[in-house]
């Protein structure tokens, strides 16, 4: 199905390195950021959080904020007797999933800290942060649980009304699918004559932290109140509005200006964005609100924060006969708009690269009173990366191999493909081979060997270790139909348009909505080539509702391979809908009509008309055939056949300071294999900031919470973000196995770096020190955390496995909360 750029090398777009086109504003920072949109009259926000993760609410006091200066009003819930609309919940995994209403201002019941219990209206946004410090409230302050395992025993309920701290239960199961075999007879096998390895992995919470806070505002005065609101959403912002507001969708407009990074962390429906909906409606007037820092961290949705409990079964050589996971999910207060299925989403992926013959997954979502936890950069896959590349060192150490070996004897061989893995998914095309050896090249694998034996040789106090991920993910939530069987809230499709404009211009409408990701580049890259026409004459639509009417937005580096063949498709359905046009401009036979480079010519002679100039005849519409509408404008909806699946080989050299715990990364080299490459200067740019993130997981960042539910990590001050001080130049390059499922041949990039290189970087700093008996370090791989494992090497025996929760779970689980995963 991939297509074959016809077009000289040297004039082709596709692969080119430009420049991206928004650059110029972007980096300047001349551009329509939300808060910087000034309306007349416009009112400004501040709301009043809970200080408390868990509490009654018994009194608001708001008489003092009122008489306030430049105050205009002060709400609380009761003065929206007809509510706000909600933060829906748009995956439930199972259909007894247990999900709290989550309201967008609190009435009762605080079930988190930052909750929003009151709203403080001023002339001005620092009037309202004043007043808001006026706002009395009195809580009757009650037992907060903030630990998923402590969850668990539902002794301490984060809601009280729902009698459990259990959300869903879901399990895929390879035996029962039909697609493996029974994990615990591979278990039971391995454990009289091979190899049963138990570990628990704990993947900490982590803050989106995306460089522009989020903003609101809402212009109520016209036909359609405008919403602009720093979102990656924005179609499916307008559709939960009205869903949950009861306002007419033909009423609502969202618009996402220039939006400066997510993550993840912009894909919500927030309390913050209905308030203030809400409050314009209310007085009539615009009105803005926008977070201030410690709020996002705060109250921005938080990602990750599971534990993870893994037996790996192999035969005594290291070959893998079976794997079961048991996932332990914390979703905070709330089950967030995609938060119950991102655990479920590591289900496809925690078996890799690997041929498991034998497979199971099981997961338990908890409720806590902490923040809400969603999609945040990778979603699911980067956990299920982690704990499986974690495993695959400890095989490799348990069988006395190199961590690189281990792998090549499991993994799928490029001449298998397309391959179905363990929990039915269809890996169409790949080449680990091919990726791998290219990294060792770069890398320089051999010698570093050489020097960490060296090192360990001499005694040298700073030992030399090296991580290995080989990875895979899918992207792209696809197919509507298969989603619909997840019981997923939308479809996998995206929408596209081409406007042929009469000066030869062409504007390309798009239903993805770009938060740096360099769309309007890539796509005018992609039509360039596929109409013919000049890169600079190509303009990108993107992030309207009024404009670009019909989209799913962004998120799971789902915009190239959906929303780039939606662009394809429609420009296709151009040049099909022009070729009329152009045989009866030319007097000749549509038949006899071939279109290459822009132009439409008739075959074996040298008359020809352009694309544009159709446009513009089509425009005139003084000349065109009777059965013919005037206009080769077109549109296009794209619901792809399958996920997509890109996959690399990072690897890492630490080097770790075994007096103090200090560990710094020496080298860096990742080789990804992302299908076709449209623009190699943004893949480049992906990928460094993928790595970034991954990366401080791995050393830097976690978000704490003390014994009472108060965030301690409230701030840059005490949640560590690197900087480039931190980090290193990293070598980086591609193989390509081009994708068999989209015309472009591509997979995906944004999500690759932060997947694959948390588990190189842990593997490298426990490789560095597993000859002193120690076989996991806990993220974040801080110097104190290393000092004390190195502390502790040789004291004791390895612990061994917790007990595996999904037991417990299972017996106490009310009998509606379970559910099973088709592996579809």
């Amino acid at each position: 199905m991939t297509a074959v750029d016809e077009r000289p090398a040297e004039s082709a777009e596709i692969g080119k390195a430009r420049r991206r086109k928004e650059d110029q504003r972007l980096i300047t920072g001349r551009t329509k950021w939300t808060d910087n949109i000034v309306l007349p009259g416009m009112l400004h926000l501040a709301m009043v959080r809970s200080p408390f993760a868990h509490a009654k609410v018994t009194s608001i006091d708001t008489e003092a904020a009122k008489g306030a200066t430049n105050v205009v009003a002060v709400y609380t819930a009761a003065d929206f007797p007809d509510g706000m609309g909600a933060c829906a919940n748009a995956w439930p995994i199972t259909p007894e999933q247990v999900t709290p209403d989550h309201l967008p201002m609190v009435t009762e019941h605080v079930a988190c800290a930052g909750e929003i219990v009151a709203v403080v209206v001023a002339r001005s946004a620092a009037a309202a942060r004043d007043a808001a410090e006026l706002v009395d409230v009195d809580y009757e302050e009650l037992p907060a649980v903030l630990d998923a395992k402590e969850a668990l025993k539902d002794e301490v309920l984060a809601h009280p009304d729902k009698g459990t701290n259990k959300s869903a239960f879901w399990r895929l199961d390879s035996a029962e699918a039909g697609t493996g075999g029974s994990v615990d007879e591979a278990i039971a096998k391995a454990r009289e004559d091979g190899i049963v390895i138990e570990r628990e992995y704990r993947q900490q919470r982590l803050v989106p932290a995306f460089m522009e806070p989020r903003s609101t505002v809402v212009d109520p005065t016209g036909e359609q109140v405008t919403m602009w609101t720093s979102t990656q959403v924005p179609h499916i912002l307008r559709f939960l509005i009205a869903a949950t507001t009861g306002m007419p969708e033909s009423k609502i407009r969202v618009i996402a200006p220039d939006v400066g990074g997510g993550f993840g962390g912009k894909l919500q429906t927030t309390p913050e964005e209905f308030i203030t909906l809400a409050v314009a409606r209310k007085l009539g007037k615009p009105a803005k609100y926008t977070e201030t820092r410690s709020e996002s961290l705060l109250s921005a949705h938080h990602g990750r924060d599971q534990y993870q409990m893994l037996t790996l079964a192999a035969t005594k050589d290291g070959t893998v006969t079976g794997l079961k996971v048991d996932l332990l999910a914390n979703l905070g207060a709330y089950v967030a708009i995609v938060g119950g299925g991102v655990p479920v989403l590591g289900a496809w992926m925690f078996h890799a690269i690997y041929k498991f013959p034998a497979y199971q997954f099981n997961c338990q979502t908890v409720l806590t009173n902490t923040t809400w936890v969603d999609a945040y950069r990778g979603a699911g896959r980067p956990e299920a990366t982690f704990a499986i590349e974690r495993l695959m060192d400890e095989l490799a150490a348990e069988v006395g191999v190199d961590p690189l070996e281990i792998r090549e004897k499991n993994w799928i061989k490029h001449e298998e493909f397309p391959f179905v893995s363990v929990s039915g998914m269809t890996y169409d095309s790949g080449n680990y081979e091919a990726a791998t050896a290219r990294a060792k090249e770069l890398f320089g694998y051999d010698e570093l060997r050489a020097e960490q034996k060296q090192r360990r040789q001499s005694g040298d106090p700073v030992q030399l270790g090296i991580g290995v991920s080989t990875f895979t993910e899918m992207c792209g939530l696809a197919p509507s139909r298969v989603l619909g069987q997840l019981s997923y809230g939308a479809g996998g499709w995206e929408s596209a348009a081409i406007r042929m404009l009469p000066t030869g211009k062409v504007e390309v409408i798009t239903g993805t909505s770009p938060h740096g990701q360099g769309h309007e580049t890539a796509w005018s890259q992609i039509v360039a080539d596929r109409l013919g026409v000049p890169f600079d004459d190509v303009e990108v639509l993107h992030g309207d509702t009024a404009i670009a009417y019909k989209g799913l937005d962004t998120y799971g580096s789902r915009s190239l391979v959906v929303g780039g063949e939606a662009v394809v498709r429609a420009a296709d359905k151009v040049i099909e809908k022009a070729k009329p046009f152009a045989a009866h401009l030319l007097e000749a036979s549509v038949d006899d009509l071939e279109f290459k480079d822009g132009r439409y010519a008739v075959k074996g002679t040298d008359k020809g008309v352009g694309i544009t100039e159709v446009a513009l005849a089509t425009f005139a519409s003084h000349n065109y055939p009777d059965h013919l509408e005037p206009g080769i404008d077109a549109d296009a909806t794209y619901d792809p056949v399958d996920f997509s699946f890109p996959h690399g080989t990072h690897l890492c050299a630490m080097e770790v300071d075994t007096e103090t715990g200090a560990s710094t990364i020496r080298k860096y080299v990742c080789v990804d294999d992302i299908g076709q490459v449209i623009n190699p200067l943004i893949v480049e740019g992906q990928v460094h900031g993928g790595l970034v993130q991954g990366i401080a997981q791995a050393l830097w960042e976690e978000a704490v919470y003390d014994d009472n539910g108060t965030l301690v990590t409230g701030s840059f001050v005490d949640y560590t973000l690197p900087t480039t001080a931190d980090t290193i130049n990293f070598v980086t390059d591609n193989t390509t196995s081009l994708a068999t499922t989209n015309t472009l041949g591509t997979k995906g990039v944004g999500e690759a770096g932060t997947i694959a290189s948390t588990p190189a970087v842990v593997n490298a700093i426990v490789d560095a020190v597993r000859d002193r008996g120690i076989h996991d370090i806990q993220m974040p791989c801080t110097p104190a955390r290393v000092w004390a494992a190195l502390q502790s090497a040789g004291s004791a025996e390895v612990a061994q496995a917790q007990p595996h929760f999904h037991e417990e779970a299972a017996n106490n689980a009310d009998p509606g909360t379970t559910g099973e995963g088709s592996g579809s």
